[in-house]
């Protein structure tokens, strides 16, 4: 891993930080060897970060005691691999969650551990008002750099008001947003509260969208402070959906970043975006409201070879009726997308 710096100013800029996934044996017990191999799966495939113990990790690895061994290996791990390539800048986010005193917890350990924010779910507050929230946050932000995370009222997020981001954009520890409302009107909401505080240089846009990858890096978004235009982007993504298949995820995110560059969006590329957006409807399982996301991605990475099931830890928790089907479906159409030749040529190696 490279210096903290280097960290912090890639953060800043914009990268692919895949959403950490957690690799169970049949009896539901962390499989060290499995899990080492899928951070070194992300090292290899040029991400700019890893962000552990978040939702698609699974929130239940704290009643399970694997949250500080799971974000010990992804650390250690990173640590010790020598990436293809090349060592590069790595921004290591831990996902923080749970009441004010875990979430401090939380936050405590993983700055310990070397991690340079916290990515914090606000889904355990979800009948606190905005003051509380923003006490809650102000707390934990004085432990570790803060990520807000707007995450969708499906899979256990809660409505925030433009309001609410502006006086959240204020707290000055917070360095990035994760937008992940799967709702334009609500995406624009954090954009609005980010330039209303006047933190539009200071905090750093990540999309969470699965559903609108490509378009929310290559759109400029323009809103009013006062009298003054001010144009915002999306700079990167920390995403669910890059959990898998994250060698194209890194392709696509330098197409992305060379369009924004250049202010010219190729209709090849917009089209690309319906594409990305239809695979994510199999693997997030859009058809059962995301009740098989998790397990989705673990579906990839079984076919693959990586994973040797899908286990997550709730033994409900599985594939939904014709999600299996939908994945081979999209995989066959979209083989620049979902091709697994860099997995099958590398995997022995990640796995030793």
């Amino acid at each position: 891993m490279a210096n903290i710096k280097a960290a912090y100013d890639l953060l800043a800029r914009g990268t692919v930080i895949p959403a950490h996934l957690l690799a169970l044996n049949s009896k539901r017990t962390l499989d060290v060897q499995r899990q080492r191999a899928l951070t070194r799966y992300y090292l290899d495939a040029g991400v700019g970060g890893l962000a552990v113990g978040v939702h698609s990790t699974q929130f239940a690895i704290r009643e399970c005691g694997l949250y500080r061994p799971v974000l010990e290996l992804a650390m250690e791990t990173a640590h010790h691999w020598q990436p293809i390539g090349g060592v590069r800048p790595l921004v290591m986010v831990a996902g923080l969650a749970g009441p004010t005193a875990q979430a401090e917890a939380e936050a405590k350990l993983a700055r310990d551990l070397g991690y340079h924010a916290g990515l914090l779910s606000l889904a355990a507050l979800r009948n606190a008002s905005d003051e509380e929230l923003l006490n809650h946050c102000r707390r934990i932000a004085a432990h570790i750099p803060l990520v807000g995370f707007y995450l969708q009222p499906a899979v256990g997020g809660r409505v925030l008001s433009a309001e609410f981001w502006e006086a959240f954009a204020r707290i000055e520890q917070v360095v990035a947003i994760k937008i992940a409302p799967f709702h334009r009107y609500r995406t624009l909401d954090v954009v609005r509260g980010v330039v209303a505080a006047g933190a539009e240089d200071r905090i750093t846009l990540y999309t969470g969208n699965d559903d609108h990858i490509v378009l929310d890096l290559v759109t400029p978004m323009t809103v009013m402070r006062g009298n003054e235009a001010v144009t915002v982007r999306i700079r990167g993504g920390l995403l669910g959906h890059w959990s898998v298949w994250t060698e194209h995820a890194v392709e696509l995110f330098a197409r992305c970043q060379g369009a924004a560059a250049q202010a010219s969006v190729s209709a090849e590329l917009l089209a690309l975006d319906a594409q990305v957006t239809d695979c994510n409807s199999a693997l997030f399982d859009v058809a059962h409201d995301f009740a098989g996301c998790i397990a989705g991605c673990h579906e990839v990475l079984r076919r693959q070879g990586l994973f040797e099931g899908i286990w997550c830890l709730d033994p409900e928790e599985g594939l939904s009726p014709g999600q299996a089907e939908a994945l081979t479906r999209v995989i066959t159409d979209y083989p620049h997308l979902c091709h697994d030749g860099f997995v099958q040529q590398h995997r022995e190696r990640w796995l030793a």
